[in-house]
C-alpha cells in the first residue's frame, strides 16, 4: 500500500482510469499532422471541451497556417513575470498523414494502446488535461497553467514564442512528451539546426559548350564534405546532410542543386560555433561562378540541464520512488520543446508523459497502465513544488 492511495487526487486519477482511455482514444482517432490545422484544431477542441466540463476555461491565440495555440490554468496564475506558475506543456500535431486513423485506429492489445501520435504526444495531453482536472476540483489556488501548441512536429516556429513568455514565469515546467520505453524520464535533449542549402551554377551542354557551364552539383559535393567535416562525434555534434537533389540533364551542366542537412548539438554555444561555421563554408565557393544561398527551415534549442532542473528532476524521481515506481533521467538526442522553456531559465523537465515507444513509426504504443501512474506521479510532484514554494 502505498501512501499516495490516501491522497484524494490521486484517488480521483484512479477512479478516471476509463475516462482517461475514453479521452485518449478520441484524440488518437483525429488525424492531426502538423499540416493540418482543422485536425490538430479538433483536437484541441476535444480538449477544450474536456476541461470546460470540469469547469475550466481555455484561451485561444488564433493560427492562420497551423493549429491554435490553447491556454487554460485554474485561475490562480500570476502573469507579471514574477517566477510562480507550474507549467503543464504539450503538442496536438502528429507527424502523420490525413487518413492515417482510418487505416489503424486506437486500438488496445495486451496491455498497450496504439495509433497514430498514442505516445507522441496524445497520451500526454490527456494526462495533463486529468491532472489540470483534478487540480480544479481539490486544490484550485494551485498556479497550474496547461499550454496546448500546434506546431512542434515541424519546429514549433509559432509556438515557440508563446512556450518562451509562459515558461519566463514558471517556477516548474513539465514537458509531457513520452517517458521512454525504460522507463526513464528526460532531463537533458540536443538542440537542432534544420536548413536548406540552394546553389546556382550555369546551364551549357556538356559536350559542346561544356567551359561555359558552372556545375552546382560539383559545388554540391565539396559543400557536403564540408558540413560533415563539422561533426564532432565525441562532443555530441552531428551534421547529417539527409536528402539532396539537382541537375537538369545528363548532359547539361547542373544549373541547380539543393541540399538539406541537420546540426544536432548538446549546448547552445555549440549551437552558435556550427552555425558561423555553417555560413563561413556557405560564403565560400570553391567552385567558381557558384552561388550559395541558405535557408533555415527550423530549430530547436537544447534542453541543458541545470542545479534547479536537476533539483525538479530529482523530486519527480523521488516522487516516482513514493509510487513504487524506480526510474531515473536520460539524456536524449530528440528535440522538443522543453528546449525553448529551459532556454529563459525555467526548471524543465521532459519525458514525464506515459511510457511509450516506437514514435513516429506505425508500431508506435503506450504501456497503458502508465496513463494512470504517470498522472499521479504528476500530480504529487506538484504538490511537492508548491509545498517548497517553488
Amino acid at each position: 500500500m502505498h501512501m499516495h492511495n490516501s491522497d484524494p487526487i490521486s484517488r480521483w486519477l484512479q477512479e478516471q482510469q476509463e475516462a482517461m482511455v475514453r479521452l485518449l482514444s478520441d484524440l488518437v482517432n483525429i488525424d492531426s499532422g502538423s499540416y493540418d490545422k482543422a485536425g490538430v484544431d479538433d483536437v484541441g477542441a476535444r480538449l477544450t471541451g474536456f476541461l470546460s466540463e470540469h469547469g475550466i476555461e481555455t484561451s485561444v491565440t488564433p493560427n492562420a497556417d497551423f493549429g491554435d495555440i490553447l491556454r487554460a490554468d485554474l485561475g490562480g496564475v500570476r502573469r507579471n513575470g514574477q517566477r510562480h506558475n507550474i507549467l503543464l506543456l504539450g503538442h496536438r500535431d502528429t507527424v502523420f498523414p490525413k487518413g492515417e486513423v482510418s487505416r489503424r485506429p486506437f486500438k488496445i492489445e495486451n496491455g498497450r494502446a496504439y495509433g497514430p501520435g498514442v505516445a507522441d504526444m496524445k497520451a500526454g495531453l490527456v494526462m495533463n488535461a486529468f491532472v489540470l482536472a483534478a487540480f480544479k476540483r481539490f486544490s484550485p489556488e494551485t498556479p497550474l497553467v496547461m499550454l496546448m501548441t500546434g506546431d512542434e512536429e515541424i519546429g514549433s516556429n509559432t509556438s515557440r514564442d508563446a512556450i518562451m513568455a509562459e515558461a519566463r514565469s514558471a517556477v516548474a515546467v513539465f514537458n509531457a512528451e513520452p517517458g521512454r520505453a525504460s522507463g526513464n524520464i528526460v532531463t537533458s535533449r540536443k538542440g537542432m539546426l534544420y536548413s536548406r542549402l540552394d546553389i546556382t551554377g550555369k546551364a551549357a551542354h556538356s559536350g559542346v559548350n561544356f567551359t561555359e557551364g558552372v556545375n552546382a552539383i560539383a559545388e554540391l559535393g565539396h559543400k557536403i564534405v564540408a558540413l560533415h567535416d563539422l561533426t564532432r562525434v565525441e562532443d555530441g555534434i552531428t551534421v547529417n546532410v539527409g536528402l539532396v537533389s539537382g541537375g537538369q540533364s545528363v548532359n547539361t551542366t547542373a544549373p541547380h542543386a539543393s541540399a538539406e542537412f541537420e546540426v544536432r548539438f548538446v549546448t547552445n554555444e555549440q549551437r552558435d560555433t556550427v552555425s558561423k561555421a555553417v555560413e563561413a563554408l556557405v560564403a565560400r565557393s570553391v567552385v567558381p561562378g557558384t552561388t550559395s544561398t541558405l535557408i533555415g527551415k527550423s530549430n530547436f534549442l537544447a534542453l541543458v540541464p541545470t542545479a534547479e532542473s536537476e533539483m525538479l528532476a530529482s523530486r519527480y524521481l523521488g516522487t516516482a520512488e513514493e509510487h513504487g515506481v524506480s526510474v531515473k533521467g536520460e539524456f536524449t538526442g530528440g528535440c522538443a520543446d522543453s528546449g525553448f522553456a529551459a532556454s529563459v531559465g525555467a526548471p524543465t523537465i521532459c519525458g514525464v508523459g506515459p511510457v511509450g515507444g516506437k514514435a513516429h513509426t506505425t508500431e508506435e504504443y503506450i504501456e497503458l497502465p502508465t496513463l494512470l501512474q504517470r498522472a499521479q506521479i504528476l500530480a504529487s510532484t506538484i504538490g511537492k513544488v508548491v509545498a517548497a514554494g517553488r
